[in-house]
């Protein structure tokens, strides 16, 4: 089995997290405890289903972890499209954003549908 550091969903995340660190930094100091906190811990939470997804053996517990992940991603493209509308972030932001956020999304429904197949 792989290791963990190995998985490209695992790498894409840790992608996504320096570029969530980097860009929330541009956030108005009053949205610091209310929606960049939002952001950053799903972010985060879903940086560890990754990690349980891949842990657990039982493909029931990792079908349910990894449906959790996917509903964190939906999640965040709202808090990013709330962040656009809001003007905390310009449109060329919110396109690296979600380009990184969609590519998470086609690596996870990839891995969803090989244990679907099983």
């Amino acid at each position: 089995m792989k290791e963990v550091s190995e998985l490209i969903i695992y790498k894409q995340f840790i992608e996504l997290i320096y570029y969530t660190e980097m860009i929330t930094e541009k956030y108005p100091k009053i949205e610091k405890l209310a929606i960049v906190t939002n952001i950053k811990n799903t972010t985060y939470e879903g940086l560890k289903d990754v990690l349980k997804a891949y842990k657990y053996y039982d493909k029931i517990d990792k079908l349910k972890v990894l449906n959790e992940l996917d509903i964190k991603l939906k999640f965040l493209k709202v808090l990013i499209r709330i962040s656009v509308r809001r003007k905390y972030i310009n449109r060329k932001n919110y396109a690296a954003w979600s380009k990184k956020i969609n590519n998470i999304g086609n690596l996870l429904g990839g891995w969803i549908s090989s244990f679907q197949k099983l």
